[in-house]
């Protein structure tokens, strides 16, 4: 069985993150690679989100991936993509269709309005938490009919503040956008100038009126149960889900 962290959501929606482990891939991408695009056996990836769909109920081509591109592009989608959308944050109001983002240090982002009807993944990197790719989700998912005050978020295992080092310059880009990115010292635990992203998206998302935002799982680079790109370079990505769930389910 694929082993999930499973966190609370209402009635009428899940959500769920994968881990590295359970699945079919060898190094440098062992197991449980869910990306098509580092280097692993296109079979093999293709199997591992088999496992996936199988471990969530649902089927394989049920599960909607996005080719991800550090941006801020959302794709509202009905239904199966067989050719995935360029964007970093999906949202849908068909139930049993999941979204898909992947990861390996980046935040993976779910959201959900149940009163709606209205979910929405996203793919929160530095670059993303720059350009505001979860405003950007949320105003999407409200011209759906969600309320920011109804969104229940939760944000994914990834890159901490003690561990994700970089120049200054990019802290203080980051941190004009999010400051709450560089909260506490600001610092890796070697003392150099750090990001901690899911503060700084926490921030973003109670100014835009969001206050129900959990954490789901630690840091990536320091936990070896998740794909890390700081840790380890060529590696696999692991996933975050989210979905309704069918009225008759």
């Amino acid at each position: 069985m694929i082993p999930l962290l499973m966190p609370s959501w209402p009635p009428g929606v899940r959500g769920v993150f994968t881990t590295r482990a359970g699945g079919q891939s060898i190094p440098p991408y062992a197991e449980l690679n869910l990306a098509t695009h580092v280097g692993d056996d296109a079979r093999t990836v293709a199997a591992n989100r088999a496992l996936v769909a199988a471990a969530v109920g649902l089927p394989p081509e049920r599960l909607v991936f996005m080719e991800q591109v550090h941006g801020n592009d959302v794709a509202v989608v009905a239904g199966p993509t067989p050719v995935p959308p360029v964007a970093d944050a999906l949202v849908t109001t068909t139930p049993a269709l999941a979204l898909v983002v992947l990861v390996a240090d980046c935040v993976p982002v779910l959201m959900a309005d149940p009163y709606a009807g209205v979910v929405a993944a996203a793919h929160a990197g530095r670059k993303g938490v720059e350009l505001g790719v979860v405003a950007r989700a949320l105003a999407a998912m409200q011209d759906l009919g969600a309320q920011p005050g109804r969104v229940r978020v939760q944000l994914g295992p990834s890159i901490n503040g003690c561990c994700y080092e970089v120049p200054e310059s990019m802290q203080r880009e980051v941190a004009a956008a999010a400051p709450g990115a560089v909260a506490g010292t600001g610092r890796t635990r070697a003392g150099t100038p750090s990001l901690d992203l899911r503060p700084g998206l926490a921030e973003q998302f109670a100014a835009l009126g969001v206050h129900d935002v959990g954490l789901t799982g630690g840091c990536t680079n320091d936990d070896p149960d998740f794909f890390s790109y700081r840790r380890d370079g060529v590696t696999g990505r692991f996933a975050g889900l989210i979905w309704r769930e069918s009225e008759d389910s």
